[in-house]
């Protein structure tokens, strides 16, 4: 480890507490402005897409490949017990940094001529998040705008779950009231997945600028997107169940999106 990294070694050292804080508390992670990445390709994401690497502290014995590329202002050298403190993840490449938090807004959003935008409402768990992000990164969508946010979008498991993709897709959390507003000023077409009132998915023209809209596993969408829709769509149900979780649901219709504009294309 060359000498300009500082070596911690005390379990209650003031930065060690800070960045377990920092894991653990939406509130400190609103007042400081920073949050916690673990992981060397979520951290190359996040700095990749304009982040700023505020501090990184590594662990010598566990590191895998250099983390060089990586320039914080603060950087540390902890010891495997430090380590074992501030990790969150059961395997690690033994990095961990904090960020600077960067506050995206929908006019700073770039939209292709037919964006594609995966809109969820009210979504509490911060797996299912990320899982959606992770589809919305594959599917190539322009954003994901979080209605109504139950959790805060730089929650460790949040960003564990989308293995960075919470980074390479620009994600913004917004009011539903504000998310219409914008939706319609753009002139982008919103369905909402429903089981009431609906299309097949699949018989639904997604080829144009598109919204698809999805509320929580438990209450489904409120009357307010319902109403705001130009279209319902809905995934056939056969068996005795009527619902899948929301990141399962976001994968079937984007990518059925996905293959209606290569089908275009072609």
């Amino acid at each position: 480890m060359t000498a300009d990294y500082q070596f911690i070694s005390s379990l209650q050292n003031q930065k060690v507490k800070q960045l377990v804080l920092l894991q653990q508390k939406s509130s400190e992670r609103k007042k400081s402005d920073l949050f916690v990445v673990e992981g060397l390709r979520e951290l190359r994401h996040c700095v990749s897409q304009g982040y700023d690497l505020d501090s990184l502290f590594v662990c010598q014995s566990l590191l895998s490949e250099s983390v060089d590329d990586l320039k914080a202002t603060q950087r540390y050298e902890v010891s495997p017990q430090v380590y074992e403190k501030i990790a969150y993840r059961d395997t690690t490449e033994g990095v961990v940094g904090v960020m600077r938090m960067k506050h995206l807004r929908l006019e700073n959003l770039k939209l292709k001529e037919h964006p594609l935008i995966v809109v969820l409402e009210s979504v509490e768990k911060p797996g299912n998040l990320g899982a959606v992000l992770r589809s919305a990164d594959a599917a190539g969508a322009d954003a994901v705008i979080v209605c109504d946010a139950l959790t805060d979008l730089y929650n460790p498991n949040l960003i564990r779950a989308s293995i960075g993709a919470l980074f390479t897709v620009p994600t913004v959390a917004v009011s539903s009231e504000e998310c219409i507003r914008f939706l319609k000023s753009k002139g982008i077409r919103i369905l909402t997945a429903q089981l009431q009132d609906s299309s097949l998915y699949y018989d639904t023209d997604m080829r144009c600028a598109t919204a698809i809209v999805m509320g929580t596993e438990a209450t489904g969408l409120t009357n307010q997107w319902r109403e705001a829709a130009d279209a319902h769509i809905r995934i056939p149900m056969l068996g005795r169940l009527d619902s899948l979780n929301v990141s399962v649901s976001a994968a079937i219709l984007l990518f059925e999106a996905v293959r209606q504009r290569m089908t275009l294309l072609a």
